[in-house]
C-alpha cells in the first residue's frame, strides 16, 4: 500500500500524468495526492440515492487498462485480505468504456450534483449483455461487458449489474460456483428493510428444474452478520430433499490469523465478490443484498468463454474457486 501511495505521489508531484480519484468518503493519503496535483471528489451517495455507498473499486489507465476487482485500495486489501480481481491490458474498447462509468462517478462529485433525468449522450454505450464485445485474454477469445449498479446511474445502454448476475446464472448448464463476503436476500442498510429473493430464488430455480449444480462460498470473520447463517442454510437444506436430486451447497471460508493479526481492523477476510460457470465468468465490487444494487455505487466484468481452455480467464476462476472450496479454510454452513 505504501509503496503504490509513493508512486502515486510522485506521479501527481511531477505532473506527468492527471491523476483523478473518486471516493467514497474523504481520508489524508487522497489528501495528501491532492496536495501535489491529484483531483480528487466524494460524490454524496447519501444526499443522491437516499442511502448506499460508493462502492466500486476501478482503475483506468489511458482509456486502454482497466483493473475491476473486490480490493479497496487499502494497505489490508494488498497484505491482510483475500481478494479476487481481474487486470485488462491494452483494450481501449474496454477502456473507454470503463472510462464511461468513471466519468458519471466524476460528475456526481461536483458540489450540488444531481443524477440528470437522462445522461448525456457521449456517456451511453453499445457494450452490454445484448452486444457485448470480442476481445483475446490470455490467447482465448471471449464475450465481454462492464456492468453497473445502481440502476440511475447506468447511462443509456449500459446493463445493470444485477441484471447481468441473473443472466449468469439462468446461461449456466452444468455448474455455479460463487465466492461472495455477504450473501442475503434482503435490504440490509436502508429503509424500508424488507426481503429481497431475486438472486437467492434464481439460484433455487436453476438447482430445482434444471439440476445445475451450485456451490455458495460465503465469508465466517469478525463482522459476519449473524442472520446471513439462517439464509445459507435454508439455501443448504435444498439438497437433502427425498424426491428431487439437488445439487446445492453452502460453505463458509475463513482466513486465518495469528495474534497480531487479530488486531488488525476490518482484515483477515475472503473479500471476494466472483461467480464462475461452465459458461461465464463474473467479477465483481458487489456484495449480495439488495442495497448494493438498488442503491450503492458497484460494477462487473463479465466474460463469456465456453472453452474449457486451462489458459482461460473463466477456467482460472474455476481452479481458484475450487481451491478454496476443497481447503481446510472452508467449512460447511452446517457446522456453525
Amino acid at each position: 500500500g505504501e509503496d503504490i501511495l509513493r508512486q502515486l505521489y510522485t506521479l501527481a508531484k511531477d505532473g506527468s500524468i492527471s491523476l483523478k480519484i473518486v471516493q467514497n468518503n474523504t481520508n489524508k493519503d487522497t489528501t495528501l495526492l491532492e496536495s501535489v496535483g491529484a483531483e480528487v471528489r466524494t460524490p454524496d451517495f447519501e444526499r443522491l440515492m437516499h442511502g448506499g455507498i460508493l462502492h466500486t473499486k476501478m482503475w483506468v489507465a489511458d482509456n486502454a487498462h482497466v483493473y475491476i476487482g473486490s480490493g479497496n485500495f487499502d494497505w489490508r486489501s494488498y497484505t491482510q485480505v483475500k481478494e479476487t480481481g481481474v487486470l485488462i491490458e491494452d483494450c481501449p474498447c474496454l477502456g473507454e468504456d470503463a472510462a464511461k462509468i468513471f466519468e458519471v462517478y466524476w460528475y456526481l462529485g461536483k458540489p450540488d450534483s444531481h443524477i440528470p433525468q437522462h445522461w448525456p449522450a457521449n456517456l451511453s454505450t453499445s457494450i452490454n449483455m445484448s452486444n457485448p464485445t470480442m476481445i483475446n485474454y490470455n490467447g482465448t477469445k471471449g464475450e465481454v461487458y462492464i456492468s453497473s449498479s445502481p440502476p440511475p446511474l447506468c447511462t443509456t445502454g449500459r446493463s445493470q449489474d444485477i441484471d447481468a448476475i441473473i443472466n449468469v446464472i439462468r446461461s449456466a448448464k452444468k455448474f455455479i460456483y460463487i465466492s461472495v463476503m455477504d450473501y442475503l436476500p434482503q435490504i440490509l442498510y436502508t429503509e424500508p428493510i424488507v426481503y429481497w429473493p431475486i438472486i437467492d430464488e434464481e439460484l433455487r430455480r436453476v438447482a430445482f428444474n434444471s439440476g445445475v449444480k451450485v456451490y455458495l462460498l460465503a465469508s465466517h470473520w469478525k463482522h459476519t452478520l449473524v442472520d446471513m447463517y439462517a439464509f445459507l442454510r435454508s439455501l443448504d437444506e435444498l439438497h437433502t430433499t427425498k424426491h428431487h436430486k439437488i445439487d446445492i451447497h453452502v460453505k463458509l471460508f475463513t482466513v486465518p490469523a495469528n495474534a497480531s493479526q487479530e488486531k488488525i481492523p476490518f482484515a483477515r477476510v475472503n473479500h471476494s465478490k466472483y461467480m464462475v460457470t461452465d459458461q461465464h465468468a463474473y467479477i465483481g465490487t458487489s456484495n449480495w443484498s439488495g442495497d448494493y444494487f438498488k442503491y450503492t455505487g458497484g460494477v462487473g466484468f463479465i466474460l463469456r468463454q465456453a472453452d474449457e481452455k486451462a489458459s482461460n480467464l473463466r477456467q482460472q476462476l474455476v481452479q481458484l474457486f475450487l481451491r478454496d472450496w476443497n481447503s481446510v479454510y472452508a467449512r460447511y454452513v452446517y457446522s456453525f
